[in-house]
């Protein structure tokens, strides 16, 4: 007898995944794809979001996560393309150079805390009211950080933006469980993507991390896998009861 092949976790789901292009958001959108979802691949470079859909069979739509035009756009295409929305992971992020607090500017506070927490704003204030009208289960996941949860110094300013995605979303969880509607993070430790040399405050080497990897007691850095299976856990219906979380996916660092 022929076995069956094991259907996928979040069959029958559509995704919108934000910075998808690359780095985590790349991992999760493949992850998601892998496990039967269809995505749409919201990333702001245009050659970074046409490689990743062409390469992991997803749609790419431009997306500014600090547009609120943006965000009505990807709800509109999304519905156009699949004729539904299930999930939304806001991965999209953006930090400064690891300096003293003083030194930051305000240019580098705005950065934060547009991209960080404003598009969290933006993609609520939009997508809730489609699974309100229709009466749809909903799930956004944030990629928050660690930095939200046990703060070091030098990038004050990006540890607020996390925690403050991390209070939102619990207070979202709570308004809108009734309507099954659920509100989770996902908070890393630091791994090697675009945004790695930032944290650190020099360049993103073996050398340069493994005085950051010694404190993290399963001995080694985030990866994409790492994040986007937590992801796709919080998707699946198998989490249906979990909402108002910050699940932290560190090797053991906020212990």
């Amino acid at each position: 007898m022929a076995l069956q092949s094991r259907p996928g976790r979040l069959d029958g789901k559509v995704a919108i995944v934000t910075g998808a292009g690359s780095g985590f958001g790349y991992g999760i959108a493949k992850k998601f794809i892998a496990e039967g979802a269809k995505v749409v691949i919201a990333e702001l470079s245009k050659e970074n979001g046409q490689k990743a859909a062409e390469e992991l069979g997803g749609k790419y739509v431009f997306a500014d996560v600090t547009s609120r035009e943006s965000w009505q756009t990807l709800l509109q295409t999304t519905l156009e393309s699949f004729g539904q929305l299930d999930i939304v992971v806001n991965n999209a992020g953006a930090t400064y150079h690891n300096k003293p607090t003083g030194e930051v500017t305000d240019a580098d506070f705005d950065l934060c805390f547009n991209v960080n927490v404003k598009s969290i704003y933006l993609s609520a204030n939009v997508i809730v009211p489609y699974f309100e009208k229709n009466n749809r289960p909903g799930c956004f996941i944030q990629i928050s950080s660690t930095a939200g949860l046990r703060p070091r110094p030098g990038l004050t300013w990006y540890n607020a933006s996390k925690g403050a995605v991390g209070i939102a979303s619990k207070t979202m969880a709570v308004e809108y469980g009734p309507k099954k509607i659920r509100f989770n993070c996902v908070c890393p430790v630091v791994g090697s993507t675009g945004l790695t040399h930032l944290f650190l405050g020099k360049p993103d080497t073996e050398e340069n991390r493994a005085g950051f990897v010694s404190t993290i007691p399963l001995g080694r850095p985030s990866t994409p896998a790492d994040i986007a299976n937590a992801c796709c856990y919080l998707a699946s219906d198998e989490a249906e009861f979990i909402t108002g979380v910050n699940l932290e996916v560190d090797g053991g660092r906020c212990v």
